[in-house]
């Protein structure tokens, strides 16, 4: 799979999970939703309910910006499996910056019943990497 085909492949997905590790490199995953534009993957701290916005993610880059996103599609028919990584560098995102208003746009955009109530945090992809069951795509 070609880094193009799996952006979009991940772009079309409806959730990640989001990888982030401490400082001692303890893991924590975490699924989240997530709008892409280039070379970023943009989250945010929405209003479901949470026990704050003090959110381990948020520590976790704070310490050790590298993470991963994940994406994958499952089907009892193994021939049509596939997975796609992001992998890049984490930061917060002040939502009232101008790349912050506009991540929270494509997120509202992208989820209907997004509504934002803390820090986004965006993803710049360093790379695209993949696998699916089947060679043949179907992507070009």
């Amino acid at each position: 799979m070609t880094p193009h085909q799996a952006r979009r492949r991940f772009t079309g997905a409806r959730v990640a999970r989001l990888a982030t590790a401490d400082a001692a490199g303890r893991p924590h995953i975490v699924p989240v939703t997530f709008a892409v534009d280039g070379e970023v993957v943009y989250s945010a701290v929405d209003a479901k309910p949470k026990r704050g916005t003090a959110l381990k993610r948020l520590a976790n880059i704070a310490v050790n910006p590298a993470v991963a996103a994940l994406v994958d599609h499952y089907t009892d028919d193994w021939n049509d499996l596939w997975w796609v990584r992001a992998d890049g560098t984490g930061r917060v995102v002040d939502p009232e910056d101008p790349e912050g208003v506009r991540a929270l746009a494509l997120l509202a955009d992208r989820y209907p019943l997004f509504a934002a109530r803390g820090a986004v945090l965006a993803v710049d992809v360093h790379r695209w990497s993949g696998w699916a069951a089947s060679a043949a795509t179907g992507e070009g």
